[in-house]
C-alpha cells in the first residue's frame, strides 16, 4: 500500500464498503459521541467521515490529535448506520472504521478557524493565508479561478488564437496610472517598468505578422486599491487581432465571454447578443459607463421641462441657467412607500455630497395623475404629465430628481438608480447582464494640470475619417473633447470587464494624436519609439481587448471582493502581510544598485 493514501478523502463511496484503505489529511472537525470519536478527515479532493472507537489500536493517539492535525489513517470502509448517511456529501454514505493512525504534521493553536465560514478580521486572514485557503468557500473560489482560466483559453484556441508570453521587465508608458520601477544595475541610474499591460508588445506581433495572439497577462500597476481591483497585480485575458473592425472584435470575443459565464452559470441567465451602448447613451440612460443591466430602471432627461416658464422650481432653474441638467430618476410602485423612505434617500443623497433629491410622488385624483412632496407644487399638470412620460411613470410610482453640472448630476442620478433599484427589490440576481459599451471620448480635460489628456486608451483609432483627423486643428479644445474612439469596453453586472480598442496603426495619426494631449514628437520618439518605428514599415489594421479574470471570477464565484478570488492578495495598504512585502533593502543591495534613500520626514 502507498506510503501516504490508498484513495483521497473524496474517492470512497459504497461500492468500496469492506475494503482496507489509507486515507491521509487534516482533521477538519472532530466530535466525542459518548467515548467514540469522529474524524472528519479533510484532503483538497473532500471529506470522509473516520470513525474510531475504544476497542481500535488507535484510540489513544486519535484522543490526542486537535483540528488541522495531519494524520494518515488506515481501516475498513463500512456502511454508515441507518439514518447518519449525509446526503450532502459524495461520501456521505460510508465511513472509514480506524484501526491505525500516524501523526504526520501536528497543528499548533489556529490563530483563525478553517471549520465554518467565520467572518475574521481580514489581518489576520492575509497574515496567515494558508490556513484561510484551506476554508471551503475560498478553497472553491480559488479552483474555479482555475477552471475559468481553462475555459478562456480553451476558447481562445477554438477561435484560432495562439498563446504567446511577452517580457516583464519593458519600458514606462502612459497606461493610466503609476509604474512600477524596477532599478537597473547593468546601467546605474536607468530603471526598468513592470508593464500595465502587454500593449505595445501586442501590437508589435501585428506589425510582425502574427495574426491572432493572447496570452493570461499579469499586469502592474501602482494605484490605491479597492474591492474590485488589487493593488499591484492583476491578471487580464489580453489579446489583439490583424485586419479587423470593431465589428469583428465583437463577433469573434463575444462567444467567449459569453460561454464562460454559460460553462459557470449554475443556473443563472447569460445575455444572449450583447446591447451596443454607446458611452454618451449610458451616461444619459444609466448615469455610469458600466451600467449593471439587471436592473431595470432608465434615467430620463428633464431639463427642457424644468426650463419651461410655467415651472417655478426656482433651485433646478438656476442649476440649468448655469448650464446643469436635470435627471429623473423613475421608482415603479415607490407611491405606496412612506415618508422615511424619501427621508433616508434624501439623507443618502446628503452623504453622496449633494444637496439631496428632489422627489414627486404620483397619485391617481379624478382619473388624473397629480403630484404630491416638497416640490409637486412648483410642477403644473401638463408639465407634470410630460416628465411622467419621460420617466416612463404613472399614478403609484415616484419620480427622483438629480441636477447640478452634467457630469455631477449622472453620476448622482447613477447611483441613485442602483440604491432605488435595491430599495425597490428591482434587480434580477438571477442572470449575468452583459453588454458593449462604444464610442468612448478620444479626450478628457484634465482640471488639475489644465490640459487635454487621453480619456482612455492612447493607442486608439479616433472615430473619424483618418485624413479628416489630420486636418483637424490640435488646439480647437471643443472639437478635441467631442471626438470619439474606437474604445469600447464590456460590462457585466455594474463591472467593466472588458476594454479594448481599434488602434491607431498609422504614424502620422499617432503623432497627431498625441500632439492633442501635449505630447511634442520628440518625446513620442523617445517614450514609443519602437512602436513609431514599426508602423512605418508596413502595419496592419489591428485592434483587441482586455479582459479582466480577477473580475470575471468574483462575478461567476458571486463573490464581492477580489480578495476572495485570489491566492495572496495583498491589503489595503497595499502591503504582503504574508510574506512581508514590501521589505527594506539592505545597504549592500543599495550600492549595487547606485541608489541613496531620500525618505520622508516622520
Amino acid at each position: 500500500m502507498h506510503r501516504y493514501r490508498s484513495h483521497t478523502c473524496g474517492a470512497l463511496r459504497p461500492s468500496d464498503i469492506g475494503q482496507n484503505v489509507r486515507l491521509s489529511g487534516w482533521c477538519h472537525r472532530i466530535r466525542d459521541h459518548g467515548g467514540v470519536l469522529f474524524i472528519d478527515l479533510r484532503d483538497h479532493y473532500g471529506l470522509t467521515q473516520c470513525v474510531v472507537d475504544p476497542d481500535s489500536a488507535a484510540f489513544r493517539l486519535a484522543n490526542e490529535v486537535r483540528s488541522e492535525w495531519v494524520v494518515r489513517v488506515d481501516g475498513r470502509v463500512r456502511q454508515r448506520p441507518e439514518g447518519t448517511a449525509n446526503p450532502d456529501l459524495p461520501t456521505g454514505g460510508i465511513e472509514l472504521y480506524v484501526t491505525d493512525m500516524e501523526v504526520l504534521g501536528p497543528a499548533g493553536e489556529l490563530p483563525l478557524p478553517v471549520f465554518g465560514e467565520q467572518e475574521y478580521p481580514e489581518d489576520v486572514r492575509l497574515r496567515y493565508r494558508f490556513l484561510d485557503l484551506r476554508r471551503e468557500k475560498l478553497h472553491a473560489n480559488i479552483m474555479r479561478r482555475g477552471q475559468v482560466i481553462d475555459s478562456l483559453r480553451r476558447r481562445m484556441k477554438e477561435q484560432g488564437f495562439f498563446e504567446f508570453q511577452t517580457p516583464i521587465l519593458t519600458a514606462s508608458s502612459p497606461e493610466g496610472a503609476r509604474d512600477f520601477l524596477v532599478p537597473s544595475r547593468l546601467h546605474p541610474g536607468k530603471f526598468y517598468a513592470l508593464p500595465q499591460a502587454p500593449q505595445q508588445f501586442k501590437q508589435l506581433l501585428m506589425v510582425a505578422g502574427f495574426d491572432r495572439y493572447f496570452q493570461i497577462a499579469p499586469c502592474f500597476r501602482d494605484e490605491d486599491p479597492r474591492a474590485d481591483r488589487l493593488p499591484g497585480e492583476f491578471y487580464q485575458l489580453d489579446c489583439e487581432m490583424s485586419f479587423v473592425t470593431q465589428e469583428d472584435v465583437f463577433r469573434t470575443l463575444e462567444p467567449v465571454l459569453r460561454g464562460v459565464f454559460e460553462d459557470f452559470a449554475d443556473g443563472k441567465r447569460v445575455t444572449g447578443e450583447f446591447p451596443r451602448i454607446p458611452y454618451r447613451e449610458a451616461m444619459l440612460r444609466y448615469g455610469s459607463d458600466k451600467p449593471d443591466l439587471r436592473n431595470p430602471l432608465v434615467i430620463a432627461d428633464v431639463t427642457a421641462e424644468f426650463a419651461e416658464e410655467s415651472v417655478t422650481f426656482n433651485a433646478f432653474k438656476n442649476v440649468i441657467r448655469a448650464g446643469g441638467v436635470v435627471r429623473a430618476i423613475p421608482a415603479p410602485g415607490a407611491g405606496a412607500q412612506p415618508r422615511s423612505f424619501f427621508d433616508k434617500l434624501n439623507d443618502w443623497a446628503r452623504g453622496e455630497g449633494a444637496a439631496g433629491l428632489g422627489y414627486i410622488i404620483l397619485a391617481d385624483e379624478d382619473e388624473k395623475v397629480v403630484g404630491r412632496g416638497p416640490i409637486a407644487k412648483f410642477v403644473p399638470e401638463d408639465a407634470l404629465a410630460r416628465i411622467c412620460l419621460r420617466a416612463g411613470v404613472g399614478a403609484g410610482d415616484a419620480i427622483f430628481f438629480a441636477a447640478g453640472e452634467e457630469a455631477k448630476a449622472a453620476g448622482l442620478a447613477g447611483k441613485a438608480r442602483l440604491r432605488i433599484g435595491e430599495e425597490l427589490d428591482l434587480v434580477d440576481r438571477d442572470q449575468f447582464a452583459l453588454a458593449w459599451i462604444t464610442d468612448f471620448p478620444m479626450y478628457e480635460w484634465d482640471d488639475e494640470e489644465k490640459k487635454i489628456e487621453f480619456s482612455h486608451n492612447p493607442f486608439s483609432m479616433p472615430n473619424v475619417d483618418p485624413e479628416a483627423f489630420l486636418e483637424m486643428d490640435v488646439t480647437d479644445r471643443d472639437a478635441m473633447l467631442k471626438l470619439t474612439a474606437f474604445q469600447y469596453d464590456a460590462v457585466c453586472n455594474g463591472y467593466e470587464i472588458v476594454s479594448g480598442a481599434i488602434r491607431n496603426h498609422r504614424p502620422d495619426i499617432m503623432k497627431q494624436a498625441f500632439a492633442v494631449a501635449g505630447y511634442p514628437e520628440a518625446v513620442l520618439e523617445q517614450r514609443f519609439g519602437g512602436m513609431l518605428r514599426a508602423f512605418q514599415y508596413g502595419a496592419p489594421p489591428h485592434g483587441g481587448l482586455a479582459a479582466g479574470i480577477d473580475r470575471i471570477v468574483m462575478l461567476v464565484c458571486g463573490a464581492i471582493n477580489l480578495r476572495e478570488v485570489t491566492l495572496f492578495p495583498m491589503n489595503q495598504r497595499a502591503e504582503d502581510l504574508l510574506m512581508g512585502a514590501p521589505s527594506e533593502p539592505t545597504p549592500k543591495q543599495l550600492r549595487e544598485l547606485h541608489i541613496r534613500l531620500n525618505l520622508p520626514q516622520k
